[in-house]
C-alpha cells in the first residue's frame, strides 16, 4: 500500500505543474483558487455493478493528479461521489437506469431500501478494487442518497430563478436560458437537434435539455411529484456541499464531456452566478481487441478476473502508466504479463539488490522526474527514467533506492513497503528460511560453480526446480525463489 510520499520542493519552485484543460484544449500552468490549496471533485461510479478495469482508469487518473499535487506541496482536498439510487433514466433520460438492472439481476425489490442494499455491496468492492491499485481514498466519498436535500435546493434555485419548465415526466433544465451550454468539447448543438431521428420526449423543448428531476413511481416525495434527481444535478450538489460554489480541478472519463459534464457547468453556473469548475481533465478509454469495453458487449474484465489471473492491483497499475492518461489502450493479457515482469525487476532491485535502504535521492534525477510529472503528468517518461536510475553505474546503491521511492510517491507502485513484506510478495526465500535439504544443495552447486563444473551445476539447478524452487545468479549472489 502507498508508503513514503516525499515533496519535491525544498528550494527548487522553478518546475510549475501543467494540466490539459478540456476546457480550453490547452495546457494551462495550474493556480489555484487559495494558494496552497486545491478542491477537487471526481466522477465516480454506479454502484450496481462490480467496476470494469476500463472504469479504473478514471480513478487512476484522478489519483496521479492528486500525488503530483501533493508531491508539489499542495494540500488536496478531494471528493469522489457514488451515484447509489436510480433516476429511472439513462444518461439520455430515457430508458431503464443501471440501478434498477442491478436490483432486477440480483432479484431483489424494487424499493429503496433494496437499492441501498445493492449499493453497499458494491461500494465495498470498489474500494476493495482501488486499494489494490495503490489509489489514495479521496478525502470524501459523498453518497448521492445521502445529499438529496441538497440536490432539491439546488433544483429549487434553478427553478426560482427561471431555467426549469415541467412536462408529464418530470423537471428540465432549458438550455436556451445557458448561452454558453455545450462549450466544454465544443459540442455543435444544432446537430444534436438536427441528428434526432426519433423525439424521444416530445414534451422537451431541445433534445439537448435534460432533467433535474424525474416523475415515478419510486421515489422521494417532492413539489415536482414522487421521483428522484436526474442524474447531472447529484454531482453539482455534492460538489458544492463539500467543497463549495467554486472548485479547483474535475475529472471524469472522457465519455462524461458530453451530457453530464456540460450539465453539470449549466445547472452549476446558473444557480451561484459563479465560474464552477476552473480545470476539466478526462481520460481516454482502454479498449480491449480495439473495442470499448462495455457490460452490454459482454467484454468487461474486472480486478477479480486479473486476480483470478495470478496478476496484483500494482501489476495493472504498471500497464496503465506505460500510455499517457490522454492517450487510448488496448488492453491485453500479453501486455499485462509483460508489465508484471517489469514491475517484479523493478521491486527486485529495491528490495534485494539495493537493500530497500533511505537516504538522499539524486536531485537531478528528481528535478528531471518532475518535469516529466508537472508537465500534464507524463508517466512513461517518468517510468523510462526509473529504468535509467536502475542502469546508472554512477549511483550507489543507496541513492538509487532512495530517488525510486521518492519517484514511486507518484507513480504508486509499490516500492515504499517494509521489506519483510516485500520481499515475502516477490517470493524470495531468505536463507534461513530454506530447509536444511534445499540448502545443502545450493552448498553444492555453489561449489561446483566454483569449480567450473557446469554440468554439475545445471543438474542441480534442475534438482531445485523439481523440488519447487528457481534460482536466479546476480552479482550478489543466488536469489532463491519458491516456484
Amino acid at each position: 500500500m502507498f508508503g513514503l510520499f516525499s515533496s519535491k520542493k525544498s528550494e527548487d519552485t522553478t518546475i510549475p505543474v501543467k494540466f490539459l484543460n478540456t476546457e480550453s484544449g490547452e495546457k494551462e500552468v495550474f493556480e489555484p483558487l487559495t494558494k496552497g490549496k486545491v478542491k477537487m471533485y471526481s466522477c465516480g461510479p454506479t454502484v450496481y455493478d462490480y467496476v470494469h478495469i476500463g472504469n479504473l482508469r478514471s480513478f487512476l487518473m484522478a489519483d496521479l493528479i492528486k500525488r503530483v499535487l501533493i508531491f508539489n506541496d499542495y494540500d488536496v482536498k478531494h471528493t469522489m461521489n457514488f451515484t447509489d439510487f436510480g433516476h429511472l433514466t439513462d444518461d439520455g433520460d430515457a430508458g431503464e437506469d443501471k440501478m434498477m438492472k442491478g436490483l432486477k439481476r440480483e432479484g431483489l425489490p424494487i424499493t429503496l431500501a433494496a437499492m441501498r442494499q445493492l449499493s453497499d455491496t458494491y461500494i465495498t468492492a470498489f474500494k476493495k478494487d482501488i486499494e489494490a491499485l495503490n489509489i489514495i481514498e479521496p478525502t470524501t466519498y459523498s453518497r448521492a442518497s445521502d445529499y438529496l436535500q441538497d440536490q432539491i435546493n439546488l433544483i429549487k434555485t434553478l427553478e426560482q430563478k427561471g431555467y426549469t419548465y415541467e412536462t408529464s415526466d418530470g423537471l428540465y433544465f432549458d438550455i436556451s436560458k445557458f448561452p454558453t451550454y455545450g462549450r466544454l468539447g465544443k459540442i455543435d448543438l444544432d446537430k444534436i437537434r438536427d441528428g434526432a431521428r426519433v423525439e424521444i420526449n416530445k414534451e422537451k423543448r431541445h433534445q439537448a435539455d435534460f432533467a433535474v428531476w424525474k416523475k415515478g413511481l419510486l421515489g422521494w416525495e417532492s413539489k415536482w411529484e414522487k421521483g428522484f434527481p436526474g442524474w447531472h444535478i447529484e454531482c453539482s450538489a455534492m460538489a458544492m456541499a463539500t467543497l463549495g460554489k467554486q472548485i479547483d480541478i474535475h475529472t471524469g472519463g472522457e465519455d462524461l464531456v458530453h451530457p453530464h459534464h456540460n450539465a453539470e457547468i449549466a445547472q452549476s453556473e446558473s444557480a451561484t452566478g459563479k465560474r464552477f469548475v476552473h480545470y476539466w481533465m478526462h481520460n481516454a478509454f482502454i479498449t480491449i481487441d480495439n473495442t470499448k469495453i462495455a457490460k452490454s458487449l459482454g467484454n468487461s474484465i474486472t480486478m477479480r478476473h486479473l486476480h483470478d489471473q495470478g496478476f496484483s492491483g500494482e501489476d495493472y497499475r504498471y500497464w496503465l502508466l506505460q500510455a499517457h492518461y490522454r492517450s487510448p489502450a488496448n488492453f491485453s493479457f500479453e501486455a499485462l504479463k509483460a508489465a508484471k515482469q517489469a514491475l517484479f525487476r523493478l521491486k527486485r532491485h529495491v528490495y534485494e539488490e539495493y537493500g530497500n535502504v533511505y537516504t538522499e535521492a539524486d536531485a537531478g534525477y528528481i528535478e528531471r522526474f518532475t518535469a516529466a510529472i508537472n508537465d500534464d503528468i507524463d508517466t512513461p517518461k517518468a517510468l523510462a527514467l526509473m529504468w535509467e536510475v536502475t542502469k546508472d553505474d554512477s549511483l550507489s546503491r543507496e541513492v538509487k533506492s532512495s530517488t525510486l521511492k521518492d519517484m514511486d510517491g507518484v507513480l504508486g507502485l509499490g516500492l515504499n513497503e517494509a521489506t519483510d513484506d516485500a520481499v515475502r510478495e516477490l517470493g524470495v526465500v531468505a536463507p534461513e528460511e530454506l530447509p536444511e535439504e534445499i540448502q545443502t544443495l545450493l552448498d553444492e552447486r555453489e561449489a561446483a560453480r566454483i569449480a567450473h563444473n557446469w554440468d554439475r551445476a545445471d543438474a542441480i539447478r534442475e534438482e531445485l526446480n523439481f523440488k519447487g524452487y528457481s534460482l536466479e545468479d546476480t552479482p550478489h549472489g543466488a536469489k532463491v525463489t519458491k516456484n
